[in-house]
């Protein structure tokens, strides 16, 4: 096979960048990932050019395609966003001169995105984000031309929250080639999956996962002996008493660091990985007491210019006397400060948290776990395997030393349990089988399972079953079974879920076992909803107002890992009710005192523009936010196809949809803040409310100077937000009954008319895809009518009317006519 000139320099790079890991496989790796097109999986440790690996993997695809590659689409998936992003900025530099357009696509689910990624080569993904994406493959022929499917931190299968995801896009992938395959098996187009991760004890059997045609995956096994840099595990186990509590036992070792830095570090960076972000803050700060660092003036002079431009009181503090934390609730420019020092040598100790393990690629010659319990959901627990190992990837910089070393502290009596498992390996297992509720409706809606025995046919595709054919204790089978009796297990866990899917009419079956999504389970696999929240959503009795269901959003099982920390309880306690300040709109009943409660305090004062000043309130805020757009958006539409869902409870979940969207109430005098160029400054929007700026109308009546003096902005600011304005759809409903004879029913015409249709043809300022729910109610709280009206059929007509049957309702004659857009408030 030739290599054409155009990237003989790229494949050069990428072997001598190779040659540092693995110089005694190279060969091997070159022949199997570069001059064959096999499956591969490698088990390298890290540092060892597990990246190059997939680059091999691309310029192998970009070999066996002629030029031009229109046509080749190549899937990185990793666990974690800031790898992809890693990947994004390196792959942009070495593949974008040969023509190939690389696209991060990471965010949460955003339906029908698939424009995203028509014009990409390479595509850089999360499990969570390709699932969704995935999700109508057999719609879309853009999933039909990935050629290329890489997987790093394999390994990440056997996570118990995230690994099912994983398993079931891969075994989607391999589903996707296969259909492709029987549909045109002359022409010969393959998909290829090459997958790496430092941690594989197992590897046999992800090769057995990943196998084409019955054919096994090529595997590369390494062990820690081919290490760039070599690694001393050290396991040091501290007295802790029967009635010490995890919190004591955390806190005690904050007074041994300064011992075991000075021990084991050589005066080369050492990184900390702490349970907690408050254990890191402490942590920190007790080492600043007791450990003096011997610097330079230089030294001194560089840490000062840092700690300068550090917004953070407490770390600036900390930074002049070489000591970091690093965490998610630490502000953005303060983490990237912190990285440049660490990465240069200039910052002696870091302190961070488990997240940093994966997120960023930070080495040091000295990492210590200190502890071994990490706290989650508000219990404290082992880490796993694959953490400790992960955290301890972080040991060694390959462009400055020869050998680092990882210290872990625990206590006396689990001492030798670390010892042991530093020395061997913790088996991968599958964790499909406690999500697979979620996946199998998934897998009906796309029609890869229409009965049990595909139910069955699916679940062999996937890591669960090989797994479960070789350690059946682990998920609840005897272990005297042989296949066949496995296999009827499996099939009878596979009848337990789908009788729970069919319990509350996501699916339908027969008495022959046959399988049919219902369009409540087509919305739940659509908006990638939990089951337990669909259920919730099946128990809304139709009275619900909307202090109601913001609280029934709150219990939804998508913010299950939104914890409440003890220092939040008092931010939180001043949101919900405070004399002294602007409160949120539903205060909550007590004290905040569970997750639940949080989430549904974080919601209201989001919509009420109260801003909270702690930064991990305001991380916890967008995640809830980008979340529950989709939740909110299903429970409407879910309610809105149920047929006997009562007026109140259908209305209220639109204005709630919409509110989540504009993320304002629906009534919010900070109309403003949906504007464009008001949305990235808050402090406009507040502006805008002082000078009684409170509605679109009154936005519109001022003259554009009058708004720059307002905002304090340069012409032609104040005319670009009055167009923006002027150029937002302005609708018109009129009601007018007509006669009718019969005394149990009155008809009604009613008309919606879109009033500036000759502005909005030529500019408009909301998306394509808006609309308005046009919803009537009656007394009795029974919807009338109920009808999408999309902004482009109204502006291709002007108007739409319909004439409508009202019956009588008993408690009287009213009724409520109510027009709600899909995204903007008044």
């Amino acid at each position: 096979m030739l290599i054409t000139n155009s990237f003989h320099h790229l494949v050069t790079t990428c072997q001598n960048e190779l040659c540092l890991g693995v110089s005694l496989h190279l060969s091997l790796v070159c022949s199997q990932v570069l001059y064959t097109s096999k499956n591969f999986v490698a088990c390298a440790p890290t540092g060892s050019g597990k990246t190059v690996l997939f680059e091999l993997a691309i310029i192998r695809l970009l070999m066996e395609t002629p030029e031009p590659w229109k046509d080749v689409k190549a899937v990185y998936m990793a666990p974690i966003k800031a790898l992809c992003s890693q990947c994004f900025e390196s792959w942009k530099k070495k593949f974008g001169p040969l023509g190939l357009n690389c696209k991060e696509l990471t965010g949460d689910t955003e339906i029908d995105d698939f424009f995203e990624i028509q014009d990409s080569h390479i595509i850089l993904t999360t499990p969570e984000k390709w699932d969704s994406m995935t999700r109508k493959w057999k719609d879309n022929c853009l999933l039909q031309l990935v050629r290329l499917f890489l997987i790093d931190e394999v390994h990440v299968v056997k996570d118990t929250t995230r690994g099912a995801t994983l398993e079931v896009v891969v075994s989607r992938m391999k589903a996707v080639h296969t259909y492709r395959t029987s549909q045109n098996p002359e022409a010969g187009i393959s998909m290829r999956f090459v997958a790496a991760s430092a941690t594989i004890p197992n590897i046999s059997d992800i090769a057995d996962w990943l196998s084409n045609e019955g054919v096994q995956a090529t595997y590369l096994d390494m062990d820690e002996s081919h290490r760039p840099v070599k690694l001393r595990k050290v396991v040091l186990g501290f007295p802790c008493s029967p009635n010490q509590t995890e919190f004591k036992f955390d806190l005690s070792l904050n007074y041994k660091m300064a011992n075991i830095i000075q021990t084991y570090s050589d005066q080369k960076p050492a990184l900390v990985f702490c349970s907690t972000r408050k254990g890191a803050q402490q942590s920190a700060a007790v080492l600043a007491k007791d450990a003096r660092f011997i610097m330079s003036i230089d030294h001194k002079q560089r840490l000062m210019k840092y700690a300068n431009s550090i917004l953070d009181t407490k770390l600036r503090d900390l930074m002049m006397l070489g000591v970091g934390y690093h965490h998610a609730g630490v502000a953005l420019s303060d983490r990237k400060l912190i990285e440049e020092a660490f990465t240069l040598g200039d910052l002696p100790v870091l302190f961070t948290t488990r997240t940093l393990a994966m997120g960023v690629n930070l080495p040091a010659h000295l990492v210590v776990i200190k502890s071994t319990m990490q706290y989650v959901s508000g219990s404290c627990e082992e880490y796993s395997e694959a953490d400790l190992l992960q955290m301890i990837g972080r040991a060694g910089r390959p462009q400055f030393d020869t050998s680092a070393t990882a210290v872990i502290m625990t206590k006396i009596q689990t001492r030798d349990k670390y010892m042991q498992l530093m020395n061997g390996a913790e088996i991968i297992e599958s964790s499909l089988h406690s999500h697979l509720v979620e996946h199998l409706n998934a897998e009906i809606v796309l029609q890869t399972i229409s009965d049990v025995n595909m139910a069955l046919d699916w679940i062999r595709s996937t890591f669960l079953y090989i797994r479960a054919l070789k350690n059946p204790t682990h998920y609840g089978f005897s272990p005297n079974l042989d296949r066949y009796g496995i296999e009827g297990k499996l099939q009878e866990l596979c009848l337990k879920n789908l009788n729970s899917l069919s319990s509350i009419g996501l699916i339908d079956m027969d008495e022959d076992i046959n399988i049919k999504p219902t369009e409540a389970g087509r919305l739940m696999a659509r908006y990638c909803v939990a089951f337990d929240t669909m259920k919730q959503f099946s128990e809304v009795a139709g009275t619900e107002n909307l202090s109601d269901l913001i609280e029934l959003v709150s219990k939804s099982r998508e913010f299950s890992d939104i914890q409440l920390r003890m220092n939040e309880k008092r931010p939180l306690n001043t949101l919900n009710r405070d004399k002294n300040r602007v409160t949120i709109r539903f205060p909550i009943e007590g004290k905040i005192k569970t997750n639940e409660m949080k989430v549904n305090c974080l919601i209201q004062a989001q919509l009420g523009s109260i801003s909270t000043q702690e930064f991990g309130l305001t991380q916890d805020t967008a995640k809830i936010f980008r979340n529950g757009m989709r939740i909110s958006r299903c429970l409407s539409e879910f309610l809105t196809q149920r047929s006997k869902t009562g007026f109140s409870a259908v209305l209220n979940s639109l204005i709630l949809a919409k509110c989540f969207r504009a993320k304002l109430w629906e009534n919010s005098p900070y109309v403003s803040k949906q504007l464009d160029k008001i949305d990235v400054y808050p402090f406009l929007s507040t502006a805008m409310v002082n000078s009684g700026l409170t509605t679109f109308s009154k936005i519109e009546q001022t003259n554009g100077r009058e708004l720059e003096l307002i905002l304090n902005r340069h012409p032609p600011f104040g005319n670009q937000i009055r167009e923006s304005v002027i150029h937002l759809p302005k609708y018109e409903v009129t009601l007018e009954q007509l006669p009718r004879y019969s005394g149990a029913t009155a008809e009604i015409m009613v008309r919606v008319n879109l009033k500036n249709q000759a502005q909005l043809l030529s500019k408009r300022t909301a998306r394509d895809h808006h609309y308005v729910s046009l919803i009537i109610g009656d007394s009795d709280n029974t919807v009338v009518f109920l009808q999408k009206l999309t902004d482009f059929m109204l502006l291709k007509c002007g108007s739409w009317s319909k004439k409508i049957d009202v019956a009588k309702a008993s408690k009287g004659e009213e009724i409520s006519v109510n027009l709600i857009s899909s995204e903007y408030g008044k």
